[in-house]
């Protein structure tokens, strides 16, 4: 029998993250409810330069993570494009296909890497439970399919995603599968919130591995606290608060993306090995 093999890219720079916490519990749930053999193995990224060889591995999972997702000249940085590049290169030219979820610090990073559009800071720092909206293309998109439109997920963010190149996405067959709230009494462009990057590539400005109890947590740094409520006023934090626990948000979200996406790989990695077998 095929093990399955999951490597997860810690992008935190040695801070101390709630989400990769989560990205971690929810592979180790796949993991128990697989009947396969699964092995996860934890590169740090940023803080140690390590960067996984993708013929070691089925599925890749890279976090979240502080900073600036623009290049700084560091070995890490390199490393890690030359990694995105080998994942889509392999694809393209063998039937045994690698699969790679990118979570936002790292999809700003991809978004950046293969010159997609304008990644630039925010006027103010995002924090909190957002409604995330499909796009024409995300509702087709079966990583949303139980998801309603729109449907909520926890944001974290100092940058953006703005001004598409439509014509690049044109030329690499990605699509936007999601994007920002529409607030029509302010004068500012929707951010792209995910994208289908390939069939085996899929990444999300937000944050899908996120839990109520992770963001109660995350809720107890002032800058979060004060993010928060400078974005939506105090009526809408209490809101949040009270929210949190609600089925139809940040549960539904946790519990259909990443979950999917790991049963969507595991399927397609056994198949491919059945038809070299």
């Amino acid at each position: 029998m095929k093990d399955i093999r999951i490597a997860l890219l810690d992008m935190n720079n040695n801070h101390v993250n709630q989400g990769f916490r989560n990205i971690k519990e929810i592979s180790e749930a796949f993991k128990q409810s697989s009947e396969e053999n699964v092995s996860i193995k934890v590169f740090d990224v940023r803080y140690k330069n390590e960067v996984p060889d993708i013929e070691d591995f089925d599925i890749f999972i890279s976090s979240g993570g502080p900073g600036d997702p623009h290049r700084e000249g560091l070995e890490w940085e390199d490393k890690f494009s030359g990694f995105l590049d080998s994942v889509l290169e392999h694809n393209k030219f063998n039937k045994d296909k690698k699969y790679l979820f990118l979570i936002c610090h790292s999809f700003q990073l991809a978004s950046i890497h293969w010159e997609l559009g304008n990644i630039c800071k925010r006027k103010s720092y995002s924090f909190g439970v957002m409604p995330v909206h499909k796009t024409e293309e995300g509702e087709q998109e079966f990583l949303f399919k139980n998801l309603p439109d729109p449907f909520y997920a926890v944001d974290s963010r100092a940058f953006q995603f703005i001004e598409p190149n439509h014509d690049r996405f044109e030329e690499l067959g990605m699509k936007i599968v999601a994007i920002e709230k529409f607030r029509p009494h302010i004068n500012l462009e929707r951010a792209v919130m995910a994208i289908r990057f390939s069939e085996e590539i899929f990444g999300t400005q937000f944050h899908p591995e996120a839990n109520p109890a992770g963001m109660v947590e995350n809720l107890k740094d002032d800058k979060n606290k004060e993010a928060m409520i400078e974005n939506f006023g105090m009526e809408k934090y209490l809101e949040t608060i009270d929210r949190m626990d609600d089925e139809d948000k940040i549960i539904l979200t946790q519990a259909q993306i990443l979950p999917r996406f790991l049963r969507f790989a595991k399927k397609n990695v056994l198949k491919d090995c059945k038809a070299f077998a």
